[in-house]
């Protein structure tokens, strides 16, 4: 089967990698000039990657290791130490390690909330692993049930107190959503937790190492390019035709530089787009179908990804750091965690900014003051003197994964949707691993099964009719 896929982020790659391995032909179509989505960079004019977001991989992302695995590239994960790292507000300079010791789960993660003294005192200790106990027991379904809760609801239920939220759970909860535990649904970071009690290297953390567009993204377009399929760049989907019977007639595409319109005809069809994009694209008929309708729940939310180039090297660590600033989110030395970006004697932090929704509609130079005035705080010995900022870059995404606020699992849809050719793939879609690049890896896997299970239609060809814009 010929499958049309619109959008070329790690859903659509990931949806076109096993359509090929089961030997279907896709053809993705990205609106921009590179692939990647959420994890797109391009290089400034000194070379210099600049990313859309700081990306980890932890252990606990089966999916995306058994994509890198087919592909051949699991070397260029560089894995760190086992360990959660928090800044010091009170203590700058000072960092704190939730070492994981090589033992059997749950038992490597509750030794390692024990075993720190820096954040909690012991009776904080206790609270927070019998708070967490329920998730260990009862397992995922649990854990889905808490969806009625915001984090903070459901920490004050189980007796965990506010240090133990302010300390960990407001740093975890914008690492994972990019928005504070008093909005976000217990049910994410509860999931993440719950999945670092259950795998043993769940919580390991590695960075890629070189660039998302070149170490993992073109490694995908070559394999599928050389089963058949094709990648397209800079063509975006701009209208769905409809049969009578409702199910879709061909993509109207449009090319970003000349404005070109042509029609794509397919067997299948694929949104591989955000939930805030394909939205803006449903068919009216479709918008009437309650499937559909359950998209209105759903939006995503904004962040900012800064990073800023230092002229000398600042007192970090080969890791991901939790910030636990009120600004910021997490943070790494680039030129320390990944192999493509390193540099002896300059350092270069990439920040998460959130939440973020204050702060999206400011200017750059609004955004680098304040993060260095926060950097300030976790550096004092070193900013504003004496390091200088050689050159700062501020990507902005106003609309980024869904926002997980109580109550968003009713509304993401499944893969399959009421239209027979028909499907999508995202992370908002349903699957276990929410927003994140395992979500997305794992919604275009079960996007690719679901049209791979379909009875084989007559072959199409793929007609380009030039019209105005």
């Amino acid at each position: 089967m010929r499958v049309a896929i619109a959008g070329g982020g790690l859903a659509g790659l990931a949806c076109a990698k096993y359509l090929v391995d089961a030997g279907h032909t896709p053809i993705i179509f990205e609106r921009a000039a590179v692939l990647g989505g959420l994890v797109a960079a391009w290089q400034d004019a000194d070379g210099d990657w600049v990313e859309t977001g700081l990306h980890a991989f932890f252990g606990a992302y089966p999916n995306m290791l058994q994509l890198l695995e087919e592909l051949g590239i699991s070397d260029r994960l560089q894995w760190k130490r086992h360990a959660l790292i928090f800044n010091q507000p009170e203590n700058p300079e000072v960092l704190s390690w939730f070492d994981v010791p090589d033992l059997p789960s749950p038992i490597n993660v509750l030794l390692s909330i024990l075993r720190n003294n820096d954040m909690l005192t012991w009776e904080q200790k206790l609270r927070f692993a019998l708070g967490l106990w329920p998730a260990i027991v009862r397992g995922q379904k649990y854990v889905e049930a808490m969806d009625k809760y915001t984090l903070l609801e459901w920490l004050e239920r189980q007796g965990i107190d506010e240090r133990v939220n302010s300390d960990i759970f407001i740093a975890a909860s914008k690492a994972l959503t990019f928005i504070n535990p008093d909005e976000v649904s217990a049910t994410i970071p509860l999931t993440a937790m719950n999945r670092f009690l259950r795998e043993r290297y769940g919580s390991k953390i590695a960075f890629l190492d070189g660039s998302p567009p070149e170490r993992l993204c073109q490694p995908i377009v070559e394999y599928i390019t050389a089963r058949g399929g094709e990648v397209h760049t800079n063509v975006a989907l701009r209208e769905i035709v409809l049969k009578e019977d409702l199910s879709v007639q061909c993509f109207v595409m449009a090319d970003s530089e000349s404005q070109r319109r042509f029609e794509v005809t397919a067997d299948a069809y694929v949104s591989a787009l955000s939930v805030d994009a394909i939205k803006l694209l449903l068919p009216k008929p479709w918008q009437e179908l309650p499937f559909f309708q359950k998209l209105n729940g759903l939006e995503g939310v904004p962040v900012i990804n800064v990073q800023i180039w230092f002229d000398r090297k600042l007192p970090t660590v080969d890791h991901l750091l939790f910030s636990r600033s009120p600004l910021l989110s997490v943070y790494a030395d680039m030129s320390e965690t990944c192999k493509g970006y390193a540099d002896p004697d300059k350092s270069m932090l990439e920040l998460v900014l959130a939440p973020a929704a204050e702060w999206i509609g400011r200017p750059d130079a609004e955004i680098i003051e304040a993060t260095l005035a926060e950097l300030a705080k976790l550096f004092p010995n070193h900013l504003p003197e004496p390091a200088k900022v050689l050159k700062a870059a501020v990507v902005k995404t106003p609309r980024s994964v869904y926002k997980a606020t109580p109550g968003r699992q009713a509304f993401r849809p499944d893969q399959v949707t009421p239209i027979p050719n028909f499907f999508l793939s995202g992370s908002y879609t349903m699957q276990p691993y929410l927003g994140s690049m395992e979500g997305a890896v794992l919604s275009g896997k079960l996007a690719a099964q679901a049209i791979a299970q379909q009875p084989p239609m007559p072959s199409t060809q793929t007609v380009a009719n030039a019209a105005t814009a």
